[in-house]
């Protein structure tokens, strides 16, 4: 009974982890990447769809990503999705390749975003506490009806504090690695 709550815990705090990563990778930095695009819905016949799924994405070079549709009347539409994103982006295209060169970020620009990358450090903190909360709550309710003893309970929670402890040493690492990311000139 412990090992599954203590399981769960371990399941969804790496699913924290994993959520904030993917947030992380969806804000810019100086550099050129592809999940840039993803937030990207583009018109096709009717449907929305994601860019990626007709284009190809790729990096050019550290300031220019590429987008080769896969067909030919796609162009015009996805340049214009392009340019009505919240992004601020300025498609160019070439025959069938659409460029998207990236502006430099300005320092304060680069300030604004370590502020939401910290802001997003601290809602995926307030997520791993969350879930120590409930597995504690959890062992505290198992020793109430006595299944477990309070000894158990005790040992439990300080293994889960120490899960805890771990996710949240992550998180400080990839907010590091961000922020300094964000920083390079």
């Amino acid at each position: 009974m412990i090992d599954e709550i203590q399981d769960d815990a371990k399941r969804r705090m790496n699913k924290s982890v994993e959520a904030l990563k993917q947030e992380f990778s969806r804000i810019r930095t100086g550099r050129a990447q592809t999940s840039l695009l993803d937030v990207i819905q583009v018109d096709y016949y009717g449907s929305d769809v994601p860019l990626s799924q007709v284009a190809n994405i790729s990096v050019e070079d550290a300031r220019t990503l590429s987008v080769t549709p896969w067909e030919k009347p796609m162009v015009a539409v996805i340049e214009k999705a392009i340019m009505n994103s919240s992004l601020g982006l300025n498609p160019n295209s070439v025959g069938q390749v659409i460029r998207i060169p990236l502006p430099p970020l300005t320092e304060e620009r680069r300030r604004d975003l370590v502020k939401v990358v910290r802001n997003e450090a601290e809602g995926g903190r307030v997520a791993i506490r969350n879930i120590r909360r409930d597995a504690n709550s959890d062992f505290k309710s198992l020793c109430k009806e006595k299944e477990i003893s309070e000894d158990d309970e005790r040992r439990a929670e300080e293994k889960v504090q120490k899960l805890t402890d771990g996710f949240i040493a992550e998180i400080e690492l990839l907010l590091g690695n961000k922020e300094k990311e964000l920083m390079e000139v």
